[in-house]
């Protein structure tokens, strides 16, 4: 979503490091930029005016304007500036559901993802904090609304309040509170009624459900896609009912992004959540520093920490690393790299959260790769033999066109993937002998203090950081199209 944004920052700043010495007036032509690509991003004005206005400020002192590195160091503060811009002088607190049956009220116009976002909410509560999970609709006025809430209950394994015809929303709120007190829940989910706008209907209604059951949280569902009306919207349902924090939907479309960036200077209240698709698992906690590190190109080194972490099981990362401290590397454990990086978000989801790799994934787009590479490529282990899998080099003409012809591919894809394998398989050597890869293996599964704030990093600091999680992967943390990248995916999957 913040691709244009990333993008136009991106230039500004290229300009500013290169220079080696800055000006005052060098600072206020770029923050004249900077304003400009906020506006384009569909920040609203004020929030845009004064952002530029803290940076200018900050960025035109003695200490930046004569320090070595005075561009890094103006990234560095607009990173800052970013960051509480996003977060607020209070931070994002924790949801708050202490004292069960904890009552969160979602709310939210029609349309807005809102009864999708109460079944995501409820997984996580569910799976990642242990929490035991009612959920009810009191959407009585949506053809089968609560029909899908009940479905979305027995998809993810959560307890929905049985429906009873007839019944007010109201009433059904009391009878969820009272279901979970005697259920032993933790957690009640109350998925409130929309409209296509604001009116009184339904803000009388929100209102007397917020007094029958006294909500711990109010959370209001948004569009993302909706840029300033999202805003607006924040703004009148917490003027009468009273919000909480706010959830974004949709932010893995081609949005500009402003409202995220607009919301908390605007309405006071928090992000919580942003939606990033239509699976059940793709709602993830809003955090304005790695938001900040990818729209300034800085990656996001955490949560490629935490998604290693969640696809790699411990067993399988110790039985892995002893294969490659020992020099083993067959088409096997090549393999399983592949499907790896597959349930990571494939090479241009990884490649979005490494430092500075943004550039390199448009430029294996315009190349015409793209994430089928890995398909082929498992596609053409699969049609090996269990011997020619353990022992690739044995590999004569005639075994490459059976394979090739196995997988529906030509032998000069087999080939790049030959070459690939051979130098993954010298890299994991020398990684091995010299213990960096045993440093690496504990980044990816937190192991000895797990990895340093982003935020807190300088550019050397986060690319040497990207390199070492980089070549864990088989791909170096520098530009696949100059000196190093993807081996072997060059002449690979490319669109025909």
């Amino acid at each position: 979503m913040f691709e244009s944004l990333s993008d136009r920052l991106g230039g500004v700043f290229d300009r500013l490091t290169k220079q080696g010495a800055l000006s005052e007036d060098d600072v206020r032509t770029a923050m004249r930029e900077v304003r400009v690509a906020l506006l384009e991003a569909d920040v609203s004005l004020p929030v845009a005016r004064d952002f530029v206005k803290r940076v200018t400020q900050k960025a035109t002192g003695a200490a930046v304007t004569k320090s070595i590195t005075p561009g890094q160091q103006v990234i560095k503060i607009v990173h800052d500036e970013l960051v509480q811009m996003l977060a607020g002088d209070e931070g994002i607190p924790p949801l708050k559901i202490d004292n069960p049956p904890a009552p969160i009220l979602m709310v939210g116009l029609q349309g807005s993802g809102k009864t999708t976002t109460t079944g995501k909410l409820a997984k996580r509560l569910t799976e990642r904090e242990g929490k035991r999970v009612l959920m009810a609709s009191l959407d009585v006025n949506r053809p089968a609304a609560m029909e899908q809430l009940a479905i979305l209950g027995t998809q993810i394994g959560v307890d929905t309040l049985p429906i009873v015809a007839g019944q007010r929303p109201v009433d059904i709120a009391k009878r969820a509170k009272q279901q979970a007190s005697l259920g032993g829940y933790d957690v009640y989910l109350l998925d409130t009624a929309g409209r296509l706008q604001i009116d009184q209907v339904l803000m009388d209604e929100v209102a007397a459900v917020h007094a029958a059951v006294q909500p711990r949280e109010t959370l209001l569902v948004v569009d993302g896609l909706t840029g300033q009306v999202a805003v607006e919207v924040a703004e009148e349902f917490d003027a009468k009912v009273g919000v909480t924090g706010v959830v974004l939907t949709r932010m893995d479309g081609d949005g500009r992004g402003g409202a995220a960036l607009s919301m908390r200077a605007v309405t006071g209240k928090p992000i919580r959540f942003v939606g990033l698709g239509e699976r059940m698992d793709a709602l993830e906690t809003f955090e304005p520093q790695r938001i900040a590190g990818r729209i300034l190109g800085m990656g996001d080194i955490v949560a490629l920490v935490e998604k290693a972490q969640e696809v790699m099981e411990v067993e399988a990362q110790e039985r892995m690393m002893k294969r490659f401290q020992k020099g083993l590397f067959n088409m096997n454990d090549l393999k399983g790299q592949l499907q790896q990086m597959q349930k990571m978000g494939g090479m241009e989801g990884l490649m979005g959260m490494m430092p500075g790799m943004g550039k390199a994934s448009k430029q294996m787009a315009a190349a015409g790769i793209d994430d089928s590479v890995l398909k082929r490529q498992i596609a053409l282990i699969d049609s090996m033999t269990k011997k020619e899998r353990a022992n690739p080099a044995i590999l004569q003409a005639s075994r490459k066109k059976r394979i090739a012809a196995g997988a529906g591919l030509e032998v000069q894809e087999l080939n790049q993937l030959l070459k690939m394998h051979r130098q993954m398989a010298d890299m994991m050597k020398k990684l091995g002998k010299g213990g960096m890869l045993k440093k690496a293996m504990a980044m990816m599964g937190g192991k000895g203090g797990g990895m340093p704030d982003p935020s807190q990093m300088d550019p050397a600091a986060l690319e040497a950081a990207s390199r070492q999680l980089g070549q864990m992967k088989g791909m170096p943390g520098q530009n696949p199209f100059g000196g190093g990248g993807l081996p072997g995916l060059s002449g690979i999957g490319k669109k025909k």
